[in-house]
C-alpha cells in the first residue's frame, strides 16, 4: 500500500473515532460540569496530574520502541509484557500507599480514596502497552477506531449516570477505570501475549538504546505540562485549579481531536523511511500545510468565541474560566502542529535529539509557570506565560529538527504558512468588526453568527487562493 493511501486510510478511521467522539466529550463534560462543583473537577485534576506522573514510570518509551523496531520475536515480546507487568503491579502498590502523603501535603482527606481507587487504573494502563502498540505497529487504525469510540462512549454514559444519581466526584473516575479495563481486555484478545514470572532482561536491552530517550522525553515533557495544576492546586486553591483545568481541557479539545486523528497514524508509518530523511521530510510537509490551514484560522475562532463556547458547554458556574480559555485559545495552532513534530523524531531514530528539544521546551514552560503563579499570582498570567513559552518552543523545535536530523533548509517549512497567516489576518479583521458591530444578548445566536462568518470567509479564501490546488500538488510529491 502506498504512503498516501496509508496516511489518509489511517486518518480516516482515527478521525471518524475522533470527530465522533468530540459530541460525546461535549455532552459528557456539558452534563457533568453541571452536576459537580469547581472544587471537585479541582481535586480530580490533582489526582489525574500525579497519576501520569506514575504512568510515565510506566511506559518507559516502551510503545514507540515497539512500534520503530521491526525485528522483534514473539518471545521478546513476551519478555517486553511481562516486565510491564510485574512493573505496573509494583508502580500501582507504590501509587497506593503514596496516597496518605499526597492527601497530607495538599491538606485533603478525599484524595487518599481517590488514588486508591485510580491506582488499578495505573495497572491496566501498563500492562496495555505492549498489545496497544501492536496494534499500531500493524496499522490496524480501523479496528483502534472503532473500538476507541466504542469505550469513549461506553465510558462516559456510565459517568453520566452516575453522576445523575449523585455519585459525585466520584462519576469522573468511572470513565478512566473503565476505559483502561476494557480496552486492555480488547487489546489482550486482538494480540494475547505470554506471561512469564521470570523474564529475560536482553529482550528490553534490544529497544533501550530507543526506549531510554523516548522515557526521559516522556519525564521532562510531564513537568511542563503538568507542574502548572500541581502548583495552581497548592498555592492558589482547588476552585481556582477547577476554573484553569476545565480551560486547560477546553483549549485541548481540538488539539487532541484534530492532531490524535494523525500523529497516531504517522510514527507507525513514517518509521518506514527512517532511511530516507528526504522523503520523511517531503511527506511531512503535506501534514504541515494542512495542520497550518486547521490550527491557525481555528485559534482566531476560540479567540472571538471563547465566551459563548464556556457558558455554552458548561454553563454560568464556569464563568470565570472565560479569559483564560481565550488566552490559551490563541495557542491552539501552533501547538496542534508542534504535537506531530515528536511523531517524525522518532521515525527518524532520533529520540536523543527529542530529549534535548522536550528538555528545552519543559525550561522554558516551567520558567513561565513560576513567574506566573509566583510573580504575577494571576490565572491570567499563567496562561499569558504558556501560550509565550508554547510560541518560543515551536521555534527551537523545528530549529533543531531541520537543522540536525533532516538535515535541510527548513525555508520551504516557513512557506507553508504563508497563506494561512494571511487567512488569519482576514478573520481577525472580520470577525473584530463583527463582535463590535453587531453584539446578540443570546450566546448561542453569538457563537452561531460567528461561526457562520468564520465559514464563509473560510471557504471563499480557499476558493479564491486555489489552495487545494496547491495543496494536491505537494500531495504528489508523496509517492
Amino acid at each position: 500500500m502506498s504512503l498516501k493511501k496509508e496516511l489518509s486510510t489511517g486518518v480516516a478511521y482515527n478521525a471518524i473515532s475522533k470527530y465522533s467522539g468530540i459530541i460525546v466529550s461535549l455532552i459528557v463534560s456539558a452534563v457533568l460540569a453541571r452536576l459537580i462543583s469547581p472544587e471537585d473537577f479541582g481535586v480530580i485534576a490533582v489526582a489525574m496530574v500525579i497519576i501520569t506522573f506514575f504512568s510515565v514510570f510506566s511506559d518507559l518509551g516502551i510503545a514507540p520502541a515497539i512500534i520503530q523496531n521491526k525485528s522483534l520475536s514473539k518471545e521478546n515480546l513476551s519478555d517486553i509484557f511481562s516486565f510491564t507487568f510485574w512493573l505496573g503491579l509494583a508502580l500501582s502498590l507504590v501509587f497506593f500507599f503514596s496516597s496518605w502523603v499526597i492527601a497530607s501535603y495538599y491538606n485533603m482527606n478525599k484524595l487518599i480514596h481517590i488514588c486508591q481507587i485510580l491506582s488499578i487504573n495505573l495497572f491496566f494502563v501498563t500492562v496495555n502497552i505492549v498489545p496497544s502498540a501492536l496494534l499500531y505497529k500493524n496499522k490496524e487504525f480501523k479496528f483502534i477506531a472503532f473500538r476507541a469510540f466504542s469505550v469513549q462512549f461506553s465510558g462516559g454514559l456510565i459517568s453520566i449516570i452516575a453522576a445523575l444519581n449523585g455519585a459525585g466526584l466520584y462519576a469522573l473516575l468511572i470513565n478512566p477505570i473503565f476505559s483502561s479495563i476494557t480496552l486492555f481486555i480488547v487489546n489482550i484478545l486482538r494480540y494475547p501475549q505470554k506471561m512469564k514470572f521470570i523474564f529475560n532482561l536482553s529482550s528490553l536491552k534490544i529497544i533501550f538504546s530507543y526506549s531510554s530517550y523516548q522515557f526521559l522525553f516522556n519525564l521532562i515533557n510531564y513537568f511542563s505540562r503538568n507542574l502548572d495544576k500541581l502548583l495552581i492546586g497548592k498555592y492558589m486553591g482547588m476552585s481556582l485549579l477547577g476554573y484553569y483545568e476545565k480551560s486547560y481541557r477546553l483549549m485541548m479539545l481540538p488539539l487532541q481531536n484534530i492532531t490524535y486523528a494523525i500523529t497516531p497514524v504517522m510514527h507507525p508509518i513514517f518509521s518506514n523511511f527512517q532511511d530516507d530523511l528526504h522523503k520523511l521530510s517531503v511527506s511531512y510537509m503535506k501534514v504541515v500545510r494542512l495542520l497550518a490551514f486547521v490550527g491557525l484560522p481555528l485559534s482566531v475562532l476560540l479567540w472571538f468565541t471563547s465566551r459563548e463556547v464556556v457558558l455554552i458547554v458548561f454553563g454560568d458556574q464556569w464563568i470565570n474560566s472565560i479569559p483564560v480559555f481565550q488566552i490559551l485559545s490563541l495557542s491552539v495552532g501552533i501547538q496542534i502542529i508542534l504535537s506531530t513534530s515528536g511523531s517524525i523524531f522518532q521515525a527518524a531514530n532520533a529520540t536523543k535529539l527529542l530529549f534535548i528539544s522536550g528538555l528545552l521546551s519543559s525550561i522554558l514552560n516551567v520558567s513561565g509557570i513560576l513567574i506566573g503563579i509566583f510573580i504575577f499570582d494571576s490565572l491570567i498570567a499563567v496562561a499569558w506565560c504558556i501560550t509565550i513559552t508554547f510560541t518560543i518552543n515551536f521555534v527551537q523545535c523545528y530549529y533543531i529538527m531541520y537543522r540536525y536530523i533532516l538535515k535541510t533548509s527548513a525555508i520551504d517549512f516557513i512557506k507553508q504558512f504563508k497563506s494561512p497567516i494571511i487567512l488569519c489576518i482576514i478573520l481577525f479583521s472580520i470577525l473584530l468588526l463583527i463582535s463590535h458591530l453587531i453584539i446578540l444578548q443570546n450566546i448561542l445566536a453569538s457563537a452561531l453568527l460567528k461561526g457562520l462568518v468564520f465559514i464563509v470567509t473560510y471557504g471563499l479564501y480557499i476558493q479564491m487562493t486555489k489552495e487545494l490546488d496547491i495543496y494536491g500538488k505537494l500531495k504528489n510529491k508523496i509517492k
